[in-house]
């Protein structure tokens, strides 16, 4: 294949994920789906859609909005407020703490839009910049879903290491102490970046205005069932580890012949059960989980993914020789730069599930190690770049003080730093536990 028809089929990709990043929420699935058009027409054959990756976020998000609708979001909501408002001098530290151990129990960084009112208000109300501790905690919550024994991408990501004789037990044993540490150790940075609050003038501009309002304490109604749908969801989510591990060849307890469900039909059935015991035992409407705001971002996710998903492995699948002679060697000796592709990937692509799905199994085939491949996990996290994912740009609308803001060259906002600094961190420390546990 000619250069030239190369660089058409890239400039095709690119351009549909900036018209999709234009036109924001579920306008980036819209537009992958288009792409994965434009080049069909051309005569690139479409490549694999992530199907597996779509019903496991479905299927966890189905059971999250019954957990919603019953009570539980806000229960865990009037928890972090607790918390905070109990230390809110550590907010900084604090605040990336609830994000990241929400996604790593609810499998999805969405949950993290509950916990962002909470974050602004009370550093506000303390003096503290804003912009510092939700920076960090929507950073938290992004690497964590490397980390979550029920996110989508773990799930696949674990599946293709398996013949490689790394189990789904030691990813997690890798991924949740390198990334945890990584987002602790960039909060301390990050509660020094910006100039304080006091000091900000687009803060006293606001402030003058009247522009600035203190809500005070949440009053939050708790559910009667509120408590007993998040105890349904924690014991499913501890029941999945626990089959995950009785499955496990590392483990051996249940042989391979006997395996009725697989790793990724456990996770589906398990969620749909989950959602059917909170919606009969706490008595929800059904109906409303449809409008769930939980419900209404995870499947908007989902298109996301099927669309940009779909084009990048189409792309990847019609150039895979080519990328397998040119990547192979390098990723020997070097191999810290399937770090920086799968960064570049997923800032494009917009999901950690779908950057895994497109490029871990080509790296595999291209002969990356184990430890390679495990430590540079944490990198498919760079939602953060580009300023247009949810819950960053939550974090933009929560914050009244303007001190979470997006500056005029689009790349200068806040969450840059502490993204590229905790993903650096994790994958360092990846690389560490990696080569002591593997």
């Amino acid at each position: 294949m000619d250069v030239a028809m190369v660089v058409l089929q890239l400039a095709i990709v690119l351009v549909a994920i900036f018209f999709g990043a234009r036109l924001g929420s579920i306008g980036i699935g819209y537009a992958g789906g288009l792409g994965v058009l434009a080049l069909a027409l051309i005569g690139v054959k479409p490549g694999t859609i992530p199907i597996d990756v779509i019903l496991i976020i479905m299927s966890v998000i189905a059971a999250i909005g019954a957990m919603q609708v019953a009570g539980g979001v806000d229960y865990l909501v009037v928890l972090t407020e607790r918390l905070l408002r109990k230390h809110p001098k550590y907010i900084t530290y604090l605040a990336p703490v609830v994000t990241y151990f929400m996604t790593i129990m609810a499998g999805t960084g969405h949950t993290a839009f509950s916990t962002l009112p909470v974050i602004a208000e009370v550093a506000k109300e303390q003096g503290v910049r804003p912009s510092r501790p939700l920076s960090i905690a929507v950073v938290g919550s992004q690497i964590a879903i490397t980390a979550s024994p029920i996110s989508a991408a773990v799930v696949f990501f674990s599946g293709v290491m398996e013949p490689l004789g790394v189990g789904y037990l030691e990813i997690l044993a890798i991924c949740l102490p390198t990334t945890f540490l990584a987002v602790m150790l960039t909060a301390v940075v990050t509660n020094r970046l910006g100039c304080e609050l006091k000091d900000d003038p687009v803060y006293q501009e606001r402030l003058a205005k009247g522009l600035i309002k203190m809500r005070g304490v949440s009053n939050i109604e708790i559910l009667p069932g509120a408590k007993r749908s998040v105890l349904i969801f924690v014991i499913a989510v501890v029941a999945v580890m626990l089959y995950a591990t009785l499955i496990s060849d590392k483990v051996g307890l249940i042989a391979k012949e006997n395996i009725v469900l697989s790793r990724d039909n456990a996770i589906i059935s398990f969620m749909l059960t989950t959602a059917a015991l909170i919606a009969f035992s706490c008595k929800i409407e059904c109906s409303n989980v449809l409008s769930a705001s939980t419900f209404k971002s995870g499947m908007s996710a989902c298109v996301c993914i099927l669309g940009v998903a779909w084009l990048g492995t189409t792309f990847v699948s019609a150039h895979e020789a080519g990328i397998k002679e040119l990547a192979g060697g390098d990723l020997q000796t070097q191999p810290w730069l399937l770090a920086v592709t799968l960064f570049f990937v997923s800032m494009l692509l917009y999901s950690q599930a779908a950057a895994t799905r497109a490029l871990m199994p080509l790296a595999i085939t291209v002969g990356a190690a184990p430890v390679t491949l495990v430590a540079s996990f944490a990198a498919v996290s760079a939602l953060f770049v580009l300023p247009t994912y949810p819950t960053l740009l939550a974090a933009v609308e929560m914050d009244d003080t303007g001190s979470t803001r997006i500056g005029k060259y689009v790349f200068n906002h806040p969450f840059l730093i502490p993204g590229m600094l905790a993903i650096a961190l994790a994958v360092f420390f990846g690389f560490i536990f990696a080569g002591i546990v593997l």
